[in-house]
């Protein structure tokens, strides 16, 4: 019978309307400034790109018009910044990952810098609900002579609000290339066998939220000794590394709202090391 729990049990994420949206958008710059030459949106992702204080740099914004990912969603976002080009791109509000009854969602985010282009990719935060099921990819393609800040972080459900997330699916993972090159790889899994165990102390404890930056550009040895410090002044847990030419932070935070507190720290201390550019708080973080 159509209301029956044989009928439920039986429902499919592929059975029912799902969003494949997508976003392309390609900036180049030079001593007049960044410009945008080429855009691309499919619904339900959109770009906006606000005045942000008539900077040389540009702020482009991703919507999810949809208002959340549900299970059998793709979605995918392409960033590419050339020439001087010097751009931080963010997203209107935290996305929402709800439960999905079969499949996963599948995100994929493209970030590409070239020439002396500086770039910042800096969503806000990705809450996952109980029993979401996702696959998140972020890719850089890097070349010598860029800067770039790439941040990815994810909520375990909201402690504010009474979520606990106790089954799912979860994959977040990393490829960085370059000069054509793959440079790191990493991935982090969440399954529902493991949701039972996480809070053992050598999984997350009781950390539920965590987020992983990346940072290329230049004088990384004095960079990281910049953040190491900057981590110790932080009110999460924060660490800071070199592998092969790149620096990988990790943070962990107990709740969203203090990872998001804690990060703006972090972004408004090293943004001054790294003077004027794109790798300040987005002023979405604030809307």
């Amino acid at each position: 019978m159509p209301g029956s729990s044989t009928g439920q049990a039986s429902a499919r994420d592929i059975d029912l309307e799902r969003a494949v949206g997508a976003s392309r958008v390609v900036f180049a710059g030079d001593a007049s400034g960044t410009r945008i030459v080429d855009t691309y949106q499919k619904f339900p992702i959109a770009l906006a790109f606000p005045g942000v204080d008539g900077r040389r740099s540009l702020e482009a914004v991703v919507i999810n018009c949809s208002g959340g990912i549900a299970g059998g969603d793709r979605l995918d976002v392409d960033v590419v910044a050339r020439g001087a080009a010097s751009v931080a791109v963010t997203t209107q509000a935290a996305e929402k990952v709800y439960r999905a009854l079969d499949r996963p969602a599948q995100i994929t985010t493209r970030l590409s810098a070239h020439e002396t282009a500086r770039l910042a990719w800096l969503p806000q935060e990705t809450i996952i609900f109980d029993r979401a099921r996702v696959k998140r990819r972020t890719e850089l393609d890097l070349r010598s002579g860029v800067e770039v800040i790439a941040l990815e972080w994810l909520v375990l459900g909201r402690i504010d609000s009474g979520e606990e997330v106790r089954g799912g699916y979860v994959l977040d993972s990393w490829r960085v290339k370059l000069d054509g090159r793959l440079l790191w790889a990493d991935a982090f899994l969440i399954s529902d066998d493991t949701f039972a165990h996480l809070h053992r102390d050598a999984l997350l404890s009781n950390w539920r939220a965590v987020g992983t930056l990346i940072y290329f550009g230049p004088s990384l040895a004095r960079r990281l000794d910049v953040l190491r410090e900057i981590a110790s002044s932080l009110g999460c847990k924060c660490a800071a590394t070199i592998v092969g030419a790149i620096i990988i932070v990790r943070l962990a935070a107990i709740a969203g709202a203090d990872l998001k507190r804690e990060l703006r720290s972090l972004l408004d201390q090293f943004s001054r090391e790294l003077g004027t550019g794109p790798f300040a708080v987005p002023k979405m973080w604030s809307c």
